[in-house]
């Protein structure tokens, strides 16, 4: 159906109701001349009269009931539609679909989703896990959560921690039988466990930075893999050293599980940053989830994370 047609059955009903084009036109908030050449528009199409009108009163024929009972149902029905449409602008319902890097869903965001959940009990929260770029908008999600250079250039974001660093790990266990190089370009003497991007397909660049000075290390990988959790486990259980976002390993740093390799150096990443297309007409759902994202922000205190309340501007 073409607008100007929904605008013609539009002024039907409003006629037909109030059986007055004045009351009508008014309803519609247009001028009565411009209803009256509606109606006439409409009676010409379907080539019959809608309503018998003279300057005292207006009374639909038997095609204006006939009409209005067919028409009544799937007005109604679009009435509801927008109503519910209203309810998803006005309170926080529905499903929210949300892309994370899989590398901090499980020790960032987890621990923070249950308590979204039970603030806001009508939303449905879909989260998919995925350490490589993602295109939010053909993929349909509402928003994603990455790391600031992940982000395209044309994504509104915004941050949601600290920034932190990339660090060289690996087992206390393999490091008292391999040795612990002094020196980045020592890498090149052990095994490397190396993460592949996605998307190009490169490899994970092993930056190293102290006093000012960046040092770019290439070691020949001994296990490839796409999946940061994977090279976590992989170092965990001695295959080698590792590069990783100290955001998702100060668990296991602390347990000592994991010990650093180059204490001294590290590459420092802007930080997580929750990233949508467009500012128009935010759901309400979508807002709420970015207020709740930000008064729980990531920071960093002594080297160790914790999620903060709002005790710092953002």
């Amino acid at each position: 159906m073409r607008g100007s047609q929904f605008a013609e059955l539009t002024a039907f009903v409003a006629v037909a109701e109030h059986r007055s084009f004045s009351k009508a036109a008014a309803q519609l908030g247009i001028a009565p001349s411009t209803l009256s050449e509606t109606i006439r528009s409409l009676e010409e199409r379907l080539g019959m009269r809608l309503f018998n009108r003279t300057t005292r009163s207006v009374a639909s024929t038997e095609a204006g009931d006939r009409l209005l009972s067919s028409l009544q149902p799937a007005l109604d029905g679009v009435g509801r539609a927008i109503e519910s449409l209203n309810d998803l602008r006005d309170k926080p319902a529905g499903t929210l679909r949300i892309t994370m890097a899989r590398s901090i869903a499980a020790g960032v965001a987890a621990p923070v989703i249950a308590e979204f959940l039970a603030k806001y009990p009508d939303v449905t929260l879909e989260m998919s896990s995925d350490d490589h770029k993602v295109d939010i908008v053909s993929a349909r999600f509402d928003a994603g959560i990455r790391i600031g250079e992940m982000i395209e250039k044309d994504m509104i974001a915004q941050r949601i921690s600290d920034p932190f660093p990339l660090i060289a790990i690996a087992s206390p266990a393999y490091l008292l039988k391999h040795g612990s190089p002094a020196e980045p370009a020592e890498l090149h003497g052990h095994r490397a466990i190396r993460f592949r991007k996605g998307g190009e397909g490169g490899l994970l660049e092993w930056t190293f930075e102290r006093d000012k000075r960046r040092i770019d290390v290439d070691p020949a990988a001994s296990y490839i893999v796409n999946d940061m959790q994977l090279a976590m486990h992989a170092a965990i259980d001695g295959a080698g050293i590792t590069y990783l976002p100290q955001l998702m390993l100060q668990e296991h740093l602390d347990s000592g599980a994991l010990a650093r390799v180059l204490p001294d150096w590290e590459h420092t990443l802007s930080g997580l940053f929750v990233y949508y297309p467009s500012r128009r007409q935010m759901p309400t759902t979508l807002q709420v989830f970015i207020d709740f994202l930000k008064s729980h922000r990531i920071r960093w205190q002594s080297g160790t994370p914790y999620a903060g309340a709002t005790t710092r501007a953002l």
